[in-house]
């Protein structure tokens, strides 16, 4: 069964924590793999620290300095540094889980990348038991 993640974002280029949201749908669940899917062109899935905020607003900073809003960009719409941003982050990722947790590393978080916000939108998560 797939589940639905809800997100509501507040800039147009932001990282929302969402392990927090993530890890109960894990729960019972002895061993096996937690899939994340974004269906947006425009956001992505990413997994990086999350004890200190600054390294969210480090990769921000950088995306936004290489990948700028202001460019000779052909997609009609205005919003192609979005989509550029997505094509390097990716729509998803994967975590193993073991006893029923996310089998993150110490400081690992999984994050939502919006790049076109603010915006609601949805993340699709299924849950793999091995058993």
């Amino acid at each position: 069964m797939i589940k639905t993640i809800t997100v509501k974002t507040n800039r147009q280029t932001e990282l929302v924590d969402i392990t927090d949201q993530v890890a109960p749908l894990v729960a019972g669940v002895e061993s096996g793999i937690c899939f994340l899917y974004c269906p947006h062109t425009t956001a992505g899935i990413i997994i990086n620290e999350g004890a200190d905020p600054a390294v969210a607003d480090d990769v921000i900073s950088v995306l936004n300095h290489f990948v700028p809003w202001k460019f000779s960009y052909k997609h009609l719409e205005g919003n192609s540094p979005a989509h550029v941003k997505a094509v390097l982050t990716g729509p998803g990722t994967f975590v193993f889980i073991e006893n029923g947790k996310l089998k993150l590393g110490t400081w690992q978080r999984i994050f939502f990348a919006e790049y076109d916000g603010p915006r609601t939108r949805k993340i699709y998560v299924k849950v793999m038991a091995d058993k």
